[in-house]
């Protein structure tokens, strides 16, 4: 069963994550919106950020706390509650009228998103096994989201049209409420493994320590962090673009951000292919070096008429999905079965912190030198992290790996698992960091 659509259980994931996903675009606007009712012209900006800054701060703090906290709870019965919760705080978000309302609620709202999308991340696999219909489901996925940002704006204005702005609220708890009542139909696979016990804050940033010991993964940590410096120039500054150099920023900021969508939705689509062939490493490192140097090309040309400026958007668009689409199969290579929630959460909460630093550097960069010489001066810093993340993982990186284990005695479970040789108890399997392999130095034998 290589398409995974064909899989009823990801089918109705896929359903929730649709949903999810539309809820949470419709959040975005109406929080806009409510930002700019009690801030009005002169606070609004500025509150807005607040919000989004609280988001930041909940994805990077509590999503390994979050993981840790439900790892002994059913998954579907975690995720419905963490659902549910969030479509219940969007009830009263449309009546408040006074910020900190607003921000306790969304602030909540966000904390529930930390445990919920590390959750959702790691069913996919136990779902779909078989990695050719794992990656194919990722790209999906990346599709997923980038038609999110891309529509929701659109599907907002839709409603705006027959009511207010406060109702994009109960249109976002709608959307919440489509999602659990996918999940509600799933039949979820056993977790296989029970969970890993210990004190609390070891088990907390036990993906952390996977994360920093994974060669591999820290590639992963830079690859991400490589992009968002440079992408975060397109997310922050194309509306700026728009205004500035085109002269009307309503009517060609959604053009160009829907030829990033377009550009976006087609490298994912080709992802599976390109990955057979290359593999994951080869891929993620050619979106960051394409980004970089299409940010930088872009940079140092003369001003450009929007019909030269849609195959930059385009390109955008489809090196940074050469970024995003592998990591949920590099995670899923480099943690066991039990590990793996721990490790969504890790990623979870180290890309979202890549993002907090470079969506204020962005901003600032581009205000204070201009916008062409702020995009040129990131994608250099895009381009030197990107080389920083080939010396972190190397281009020779078998998933099977010799190692050995002296301490372990002769009749150990692990030695019978996977017969070993030797004094040294010398053998050969998929090596990933857990309890009784904490060093990638293990293997290099």
């Amino acid at each position: 069963m290589s398409s995974p659509l064909s899989n009823p259980t990801f089918r109705r994931l896929f359903a929730a994550q649709i949903c999810s996903l539309l809820g949470v675009g419709l959040l975005t606007v109406a929080l806009s919106l409510a930002a700019y009712r009690i801030g009005g012209a002169a606070a609004g900006g500025t509150l807005l950020g607040f919000l989004l800054a609280l988001k930041m701060v909940a994805y990077v703090l509590l999503a390994p706390l979050a993981e840790t906290l439900l790892a002994n709870v059913p998954r579907k019965r975690a995720m419905v509650s963490l659902d549910f919760g969030r479509m219940l705080l969007l009830l009263p978000m449309g009546l408040s009228t006074e910020i900190w309302h607003v921000a306790v609620l969304a602030f909540a709202f966000f904390v529930l998103a930390a445990g919920f999308t590390p959750l959702f991340q790691s069913v996919i696999p136990d779902v779909l096994p078989e990695e050719e219909s794992y990656t194919k489901a990722l790209a999906w996925s990346r599709i997923a989201y980038t038609m999110e940002a891309v529509l929701s704006p659109v599907i907002a204005a839709a409603v705006l049209n027959v009511v207010t702005g406060e109702a994009l609220f109960l249109a976002a708890a709608l959307a919440f409420l489509g999602s659990v009542l996918a999940l509600l139909s799933i039949r979820f696979p056993a977790r296989g493994e029970t969970a890993v016990k210990g004190p609390f804050l070891t088990r907390a940033l036990r993906g952390m320590r996977i994360y920093a010991h994974t060669p591999r993964l820290r590639g992963l940590f830079l690859l991400n962090l490589a992009l968002s410096v440079s992408m975060a120039w397109v997310l922050v500054n194309t509306v700026v673009y728009a205004g500035a150099r085109l002269g009307n920023a309503e009517r060609f900021y959604p053009l160009l951000m829907a030829c990033y969508g377009i550009g976006a939705a087609s490298g994912a689509i080709f992802m599976p292919r390109l990955l057979k062939r290359i593999g994951e490493r080869q891929a993620m490192l050619t979106g960051a070096f394409g980004f970089a140097a299409t940010g930088a090309t872009f940079a140092l040309l003369p001003a450009l008429p929007l019909p030269a400026l849609a195959p930059i958007w385009l390109l955008f668009g489809a090196t940074s999905s050469l970024v995003l689409t592998p990591g949920g199969l590099v995670i899923t290579r480099s943690a066991t079965r039990a590990d793996r929630a721990a490790v969504f959460a890790a990623q979870f909460s180290l890309s979202h912190a890549g993002w907090l630093v470079a969506y204020p550097l962005a901003g600032w960069l581009a205000g204070a030198v201009s916008l062409e010489p702020a995009l040129l001066m990131l994608a250099a810093l895009s381009a030197t992290i990107a080389l920083m993340a080939m010396t972190v993982w190397p281009a020779h990186d078998p998933l099977q790996r010799p190692h050995v284990h002296p301490d372990l005695p002769e009749d150990h479970p692990h030695l019978h698992a996977v017969p070993a040789l030797g004094r040294q108890h010398r053998h050969v399997h998929d090596f990933r960091i857990d309890d009784l392999h904490p060093s990638w130095r293990q293997s290099a034998i």
